[in-house]
């Protein structure tokens, strides 16, 4: 659409969403020379990035209306950087909806309605235009602004743009200047546009990516689509050049295909009679381009005009053929599988706003932890982002900018009267815009290998439009859209059978039922808090042809930076006071919101590592599921561990198992070694050889281990200590120990060793554990509430005191506020050397039930803040999120063994534990050493009660003692979603069940 005038009307038109934009465009960087090229520092690009100035209005009639003019003072403005979130820096409120819309319950709005209150900024920027641009057609371009853009250039009306996420560009040529250029921009938050992006984020506005003029020649590639396909093993290179500006008799382009060595691969040199040109070279001798060996070559495209270079542009291209065969997804004849994760945009700082830097840190991320692929929920991603994928090899699904979850989900029940765009062509043309954007945008890229018409839009005539938008204009990617299994009437639209949190027996059931596409889940794993439970029952679906992975939701927490009492927080939903919202739901990803790596990401690397290991005795199985490479990258080490110590460790050796390969190795390992009352383990650990972009040579890519002697000592008391049998208390004295038990209290009251009190509160059975986000998702605490208060509750019965040889024994019985099959009890063996033999012996329920934990909760002396144990680590790991923990010794202080969620919950358990010990700064306190089996332990500055209570991790007490559980058993932490799903049975404890935990306490000295 043109206009020489803004109208605000076009605000609440969906059929008005681009006034006097550009047509979209491939991103090809131009240069003026070759060494620009080089150097990739164009002259021809002005950047417009930096400070801005900004006056902020609540909605549109306290906005300065005439801030265009050149003649407006605006010496009242704020400064505003661009790129920019507007709510990250201080103009107006950040607000956090997932499914619901910003202003539901306080407007009464329906499609394509805009709310009253809907903010507006009105930027200014002012610029002399570089001596490069002198004299040349200029664009103007914004990468990236939510949600509605008004332009305006020296006075003069320039244009309208709603599409957030890729770049709406601009002729300026005959309104620019050498100097003094005023330049405005009026960026609404509200548009009709909104009711397409209903994405599960923070919604905030402004020009959050950067902004450029562009400098464009008498003759100027204006649109590059290059497809490298391989047929028969061979590159098959197809270039379509489309010029704009003056084509004369002696015009040119050339073409030049270089590989990484800079030798010439193809190249031709071609008059010019045309606007569009197209170039083909077949059968070329390529290396082809997956994600585990990502080649790349160099095109360059000059335009020459009368025996001058006019500009050139520079590509990366890669040859790759993707496909569906017999309704398997194939990359280069294989059988592909995404490991991947969705990923939004994000930057706890800047919010959307993300650096070149936060993007690398994440393409190495992934690659470290074995993440082959990326959804780009649910919008088109910076460029740079894809260059990266590129680069490094990552396959992406490219999302088109549309979600309207909203308009048909309602609370419990779909309702999709009001979907948005559904079969309403009002719709039709803006969501055809927002595919053709992203389309042209990135068509380059060899790592884009699915268009997506977007996310949770439920289905209909429109968005089958966009599909066949896509199949139509590049038949060498396929289609995704989820949305179709809500409304199978538009089955066709996706080429995938794609799903969300599909749990893993209704996956299995449509791969065992005659299944006709092949399967991925584009959401699966909601990784919320303390999540990601159960991985391995998904990544076992691998096993079937047509499961060809899923996207884990999602890559990072959206937890936003805010100042509180002085220091800068973490938050999330409803802490910036905005309502409605949905709260820590925002805080769901496998990365910290500032960019370290949760717990959860270990399970991850291990379970998509495509290199597995099994090690069995002195035989190892290596099957290398790449599809391409040979695992000549990697080397390999075994060791010897005794008790968790490294003992030996051998040389490097090579491994050589070709792709899709499956080998058994005999490992020489020495048979010297002392075995006797110890532990011994043996382990292999796959390392890469080679320094990568990614990672330097030497780093740990995989684990396996195998224990080959288990060992748990057994408690053997030393001599029968001194016994006072009070009228409140039964006390135990021996060398340099004293014990004292209530029996009025009926609990251990005093442990003390060498003088030293180590017990703070009495010792309480543990039931109960933090709810975690998926717990409070699956109502686990209407489930299971009675078991919050029973230890707190529970009454003595009985007390039993028998002399035996070499030691004293002391039972107490509880009964609990509900029926138990039998006695609830601790028995204490005790002896002479203060050595504690405990056994916690829980009878089972009358009914059946689940049981969160059981073991017992010690609150210990604030001075043992430090910890070491021998078990599964080092960082937290729980009964369904053991993968990527391993046997070892490991050590911790306890104020850092609480996870950071953006919600406080259940944390740091470490499971398999032979022993533990808590320690001061001197190295003295006591130890914990399993007897009969191991056990789980957790050691955290906060009790549960005090985690349970906190919304937040400021919210949390000064930390006065060290809180420290000793557990037969917990319940997985779940994650097959986090609004309804259990854990799964097998890693549950029926209530209904008998358990025992046994451990002996002893003390530490300082040696």
């Amino acid at each position: 659409m043109k206009s020489d005038k803004a109208n605000l009307e076009w605000l609440s038109d969906p059929e008005v969403f681009a006034v006097n934009t550009l047509p979209a465009h491939s991103f090809h960087p131009v240069y003026a020379s070759y060494d620009e090229a080089k150097n990739e520092k164009s002259s021809l690009v002005q950047s417009l990035d930096g400070a801005w100035r900004v006056e902020y209005a609540k909605n549109y009639q306290e906005s300065p209306s005439d801030f265009y003019k050149e003649n407006f003072d605006y010496s009242d403005f704020d400064y505003v950087e661009v790129p920019g979130n507007l709510e990250t820096q201080g103009f107006g409120n950040p607000q956090y909806v997932n499914i619901q819309y910003p202003w539901d319950g306080s407007e009464d709005l329906h499609p394509p309605m805009v709310p009253k209150n809907n903010p507006v900024a009105s930027y200014i920027k002012k610029f002399d235009l570089d001596p490069s641009l002198i004299s040349k057609r200029v664009s103007l371009t914004f990468d990236g602004a939510a949600t509605a853009i008004y332009v305006w250039l020296n006075g003069h009306f320039i244009g309208y743009s709603e599409d957030s996420f890729t770049p709406s560009e601009f002729d300026v040529t005959d309104f620019i200047r050498e100097k003094d250029n005023h330049l405005a921009v009026a960026v609404f938050k509200f548009s009709s546009a909104s009711w397409l992006e209903d994405q599960d984020f923070w919604r905030l506005s402004g020009i959050f990516r950067s902004v450029k003029l562009k400098g464009k020649k008498e003759l100027h590639l204006e649109d590059l689509r290059v497809n490298g396909d391989v047929i028969d093993d061979k590159g098959n290179l197809r270039i379509k050049a489309s010029l704009s500006g003056n084509i004369s008799l002696k015009s040119y382009i050339q073409v030049s295909l270089l590989n990484q060595e800079n030798k010439v691969i193809c190249s031709n040199k071609r008059k010019v009679t045309h606007a569009i040109n197209t170039f083909s070279f077949p059968q070329l001798n390529i290396k082809k381009w997956s994600a585990e060996a990502p080649h790349l070559y160099q095109l360059y495209v000059s335009v020459i005009s009368e025996g001058r270079l006019i500009e050139v542009s520079k590509i990366d291209v890669g040859f790759r053929h993707f496909e569906i065969k017999d309704k398997v997804m194939y990359l280069n004849g294989k059988r592909i599988i995404f490991k991947g994760v969705n990923r939004h945009e994000f930057n706890s700082r800047f919010g959307r706003s993300v650096t070149k830097e936060d993007m690398v840190w994440d393409i190495k991320n992934l690659k470290r932890n074995h993440i082959n692929a990326v959804r780009t929920s649910h919008y088109p991603n910076q460029t740079y982002f894809y260059e990266l994928c590129d680069k490094y090899g990552i396959y992406v699904i490219d999302e088109t900018n549309l979600e309207s979850h909203g308009t048909w989900q309602k609370v419990g029940k779909e309702d999709p009267k009001e979907n948005v765009p559904g079969n309403n062509n009002r719709w039709l043309k803006n969501c055809l815009f927002r595919a053709e954007n992203m389309l042209r945008r990135d068509f380059n890229h060899p790592s884009i290998l699915m268009w997506s018409c977007g996310n949770e839009s439920y289905a209909g005539s429109v968005i089958g439009k966009m599909a066949s938008f896509f199949k139509k204009n590049d038949p060498s990617r396929i289609v995704h859209y989820e949305g179709v299994f809500h409304n199978r009437a538009y089955d066709e639209i996706s080429d995938v059978e794609s799903r969300m949190y599909a749990r893993p027996e209704e996956i299995e059931e449509y791969l065992t039922e005659n299944p006709q596409k092949p399967y991925i889940s584009c959401e699966y794993m909601h990784a919320m808090g303390n999540s990601v439970g159960g991985l391995k029952l998904y990544t076992e679906l691998e096993k079937y042809p047509q499961y060809q992975g899923g996207f884990i939701w999602d890559y990072i927490d959206q937890g936003l930076e805010k100042k509180i009492n002085g220091h800068k927080q973490l938050v999330y939903g409803g802490d910036f006071d905005d309502r409605p919202t949905d709260y820590e739901f925002c805080g769901d990803g496998l990365v910290f919101a500032d960019r370290k790596n949760s717990p959860k990401m270990a399970a991850v690397k291990a379970l998509y590592n495509n290199v597995k290991m099994k090690l069995e005795n002195r035989s190892l199985t290596v099957k290398n599921e790449n599809l391409f490479i040979d695992t000549s990258q990697y080397y390999f080490k075994v060791s010897i561990l005794i008790n968790g110590e490294k003992v030996w460790e051998s040389q490097s050796f090579d491994l050589m198992v070709k792709a899709q390969e499956c080998k058994k190795f005999k490992l020489s390992l020495p048979r010297h070694l002392d075995k006797n009352k110890k532990e011994v383990i043996y382990q292999v650990v796959q390392y890469l050889k080679h320094d990568e972009l990614w990672a330097k040579s030497g780093y740990e890519l995989g684990r396996a281990q195998y224990v080959k002697d288990k060992f748990i000592e057994k408690y053997h008391p030393q001599g029968r200590p001194k016994l006072i049998n009070g009228d409140y208390n039964i006390g135990v004295e021996g060398d340099d120990f004293k014990v004292l038990i209530s029996k009025d209290q009926g609990h251990l009251v005093s442990l003390k060793y060498a003088g030293q009190e180590y017990l703070k509160k009495q010792p309480q059975f543990a039931f109960w554990r933090p709810l975690t986000d998926n717990d409070r998702g699956a109502k686990m605490g209407f489930e299971m509430a009675k078991w919050e208060n029973a230890a707190k509750y529970a009454k003595l019965t009985d007390i039993k005191l028998k002399y035996l040889t070499s030691s004293v024994w002391i039972k107490l019985a509880y009964e609990l506020p509900f029926a138990l099959c039998d006695e609830l009890t601790i028995t204490y063996q005790i002896d002479k050397k203060g050595f504690i033999n405990v056994h916690a012996h829980f009878p089972g329920t009358q009914q059946a039930e689940r049981l969160p934990e059981f073991g017992l909760s010690l609150v210990l002396s604030k001075k043992l803040d430090h910890f070491t144990y021998y078990g599964l680590g080092p960082q937290e790991n729980y009964l369904d999120r053991k993968a990527g923990a391993y046997f070892g010794k490991y050590k911790q202080t306890v104020k850092n063994n609480f996870t950071p969620y953006l919600r406080p919950q259940e944390c740091g358990n470490r499971s398999q534990v032979r022993y533990c010990e808590l320690l001061d700064e001197n190295g003295v306190g006591i130890r914990v050493q399993s007897d009969h089996n191991s056990f789980n332990f957790s050691a955290l500055p906060y009790s549960t009660e005090q985690i349970e209570m906190a919304d937040h991790f400021y919210e949390l007490p000064k930390s006065n003692f060290t809180y420290l559980k000793l557990l037969a058993n917990q319940m997985g932490v779940g994650g097959d979603d986090s609004w309804g799903a259990p854990v799964h049975s097998e890693y549950c404890f029926p209530a209904n069940m008998q358990y025992d935990l046994r451990f002996t306490l002893m003390p530490v000295y300082k040696l």
